[in-house]
């Protein structure tokens, strides 16, 4: 029967009472002996890892999976374990189980890297929903809800939602909600835009441009800026369109040693 000291270094009612195996694994050698013990002790503690693990369910991992992290976590929690500190073992346990489990989450389940800050306001604002969805029925809790119940800024909790949508990825060729005729996210991304590749260039030429005669100005903003013809400047300014092509001409070769004396 356990004492009351006993009861008071275990939370939980079914958490075993091997502080005196602990106590003796410390001061056996390596060999068969100490495997044996080091075994029974993580079988004695398994039921609580297995707890810790459901905490973690329908997150998008088997449970089978997650059990089994978390008895890696607990072989890793008695072997570090030093009962000399005077701590119970579980309160030793249960943070190293848990952080395997979310290390486990964060290097193999998610598909966009989130920082830990992230992932930490992802969580609160997820318990938070959970919480409110027992006293809110009909609708999804406001932001100004979520903040007020979790103790959290606004702007840290939309945040969160983001987050809670960044566990996993759609792929660019996935048909967009609500899409009859097949649309997806390719389709809505755009493409490189061409005048990009000029935006250098034409930011060169504005000053020469502006300091050509106003004639063969208008000129140039007529057949590069209007799309006219050669034949529609001509009878506009009443020349010929011989005239006009030699002035554009002139006025492009100008331009283009004007450009590149600057440049060099």
């Amino acid at each position: 029967m356990r004492t009351q000291a006993t009861l008071k270094q275990h939370p939980h009612d079914d958490a075993p009472d091997t502080a005196e195996d602990f106590r003796r694994l410390a001061t056996l050698p390596p060999g068969p002996q100490r495997d044996t013990l080091r075994d029974q002790i993580v079988e004695a503690w398994l039921p609580m890892a297995e707890r810790l693990a459901g905490r973690f369910r329908s997150r998008g991992e088997s449970f089978e999976d997650l059990r089994q992290v978390a008895a890696l976590g607990l072989v890793k929690a008695v072997d570090r374990y030093d009962p000399d500190r005077g701590n119970a073992f579980e309160s030793y346990a249960v943070p190293t189980v848990t952080g395997e489990i979310k290390r486990h989450f964060r290097d193999h389940m998610w598909t966009l890297h989130v920082p830990r800050r992230v992932q930490d306001l992802r969580n609160r604002v997820r318990f938070a929903c959970q919480d409110l969805s027992q006293t809110i029925s009909g609708r999804r809790p406001t932001v100004a809800e979520i903040a007020q119940h979790a103790h959290m800024s606004e702007d840290d909790v939309r945040i969160g939602l983001e987050a809670l949508e960044s566990f996993t990825a759609l792929s660019l060729d996935a048909e967009l909600p609500g899409s009859e005729d097949g649309y997806s996210l390719s389709d809505a991304l755009g493409t490189t835009d061409p005048a990009l590749d000029v935006v250098v260039d034409r930011e060169a030429v504005k000053p020469r441009l502006a300091a050509l005669p106003e004639r063969e100005r208008a000129i140039l903003y007529m057949r590069f800026f209007g799309d006219m013809t050669q034949s529609r400047i001509a009878e506009q300014l009443g020349i010929s369109q011989m005239h006009v092509s030699r002035l554009i001409t002139r006025c492009c070769d100008r331009l283009r040693e004007q450009v590149l004396s600057d440049a060099a």
